[in-house]
């Protein structure tokens, strides 16, 4: 018997010893994301608050696993979930096309606590004229961190881009809700609450395009399917904005149009009349609770690694593709977030 449990235990030892194989797929997601559920497992991976936490040390420990195992090499011990594991902290601090570490709040996993209190705010302090202005500059202030930080494609934005596509946003923004502020002085309280909602939408069409202008005048690269660099095409970052623009408008959606509604019911309560100050924390929580499920489920719309037809593309694009890969029908990119 004692034999029989030796030899056991050896086997046992021996099959845990096997070397993880080196022919798992790590450029793609870990689910099928042809389907919305496998993009929304994805993205509720990718936008985990619990991301922002991790330290350096952590972070490089991934970025060495898959780098290493990019090129073949892989960690001692190392299982199947601890390589996806780490791939998804890889994701969540690195950018898939320059490979830099990203701005720690410009990050997807910073997208809920960060929208959450700024939201919140702008949702609960939208009465007074500088309580607006203030609001509606820190959020796109953080907006134009976070579209630049996301951008698609490996080519750098100028100062002057940047501050061109943060100062039209802001300024699209603030006039945006001051203007509709005075249109719904005359009208029911309810109507007011959603004037920070359109503010925002219509920031977000202003600064993603201008944040992302470059891409517009100069494209983004496109490959073919086995990730073959085959030029930059500005209809695909056309496609790539024009997604990202509806990703960002309904991700905001429910946390800007549940809210108001739970509000105007609470604030005739006597609890919130007893305790005014309560109603920022409720509103920020109430926002919040929305974003944990809208961020990744907006962001699984439309597929991360997105793909349009050769035909779609630019006359003198379609013509080198088709002169150097005749084979080729469908180009592939990175739409950005």
């Amino acid at each position: 018997m004692e034999t029989l449990t030796k030899i056991l235990f050896f086997l046992f030892y021996q099959i845990m010893a096997v070397e993880l194989s080196t022919s798992i797929n790590i450029k793609e997601p870990r689910w099928d994301q042809s389907t919305f559920e496998g993009r929304a497992k994805h993205f509720f991976t990718v936008t985990d608050p619990r991301n922002i936490l991790l330290s350096n040390e952590q972070l490089e420990s991934a970025h060495k696993i898959i780098t290493d195992y990019r090129k073949g090499v892989v960690s001692p011990g190392l299982s199947e979930d601890e390589l996806w594991r780490a791939k998804y902290i890889f994701d969540s601090a690195f950018h898939p096309d320059t490979g830099e570490k990203m701005i720690l709040i410009g990050r997807m996993s910073a997208q809920v606590p960060m929208n959450m209190t700024i939201t919140g705010c702008m949702m609960t302090f939208y009465k007074t004229t500088p309580a607006v202005v203030m609001w509606q500059w820190i959020n796109q202030s953080f907006n134009a961190i976070v579209n630049y930080t996301n951008r698609s494609g490996d080519a750098p934005l100028t100062v002057s881009q940047l501050g061109t596509a943060y100062v039209s946003a802001t300024t699209g923004a603030v006039a945006t809700a001051l203007g509709l502020n005075a249109l719904t002085k005359h009208v029911s309280p309810l109507f007011g609450r959603f004037v920070p909602f359109a503010a925002v939408a219509a920031a977000n069409c202003i600064n993603i395009p201008l944040m992302r202008q470059r891409e517009l005048k100069h494209g983004i690269p496109i490959t073919d399917e086995n990730d073959n660099r085959l030029g930059e095409s500005t209809q695909a970052a056309q496609q790539a904005i024009s997604q990202v623009v509806v990703s960002r408008i309904l991700m905001a959606s429910p946390g800007m149009a549940i809210p108001p509604f739970l509000m105007n019911h609470l604030e005739k309560k006597a609890f919130l009349r007893k305790f005014p100050w309560m109603s920022a924390p409720i509103q920020v929580g109430l926002v919040g609770f929305c974003l944990v499920f809208a961020t990744p489920l907006c962001c699984a719309l439309f597929p991360q690694k997105s793909s349009m037809s050769v035909s779609r593309l630019e006359p003198e694009l379609q013509e080198k593709i088709r002169a150097s890969h005749p084979g080729v029908e469908r180009v592939f990119f990175n739409k950005g977030l």
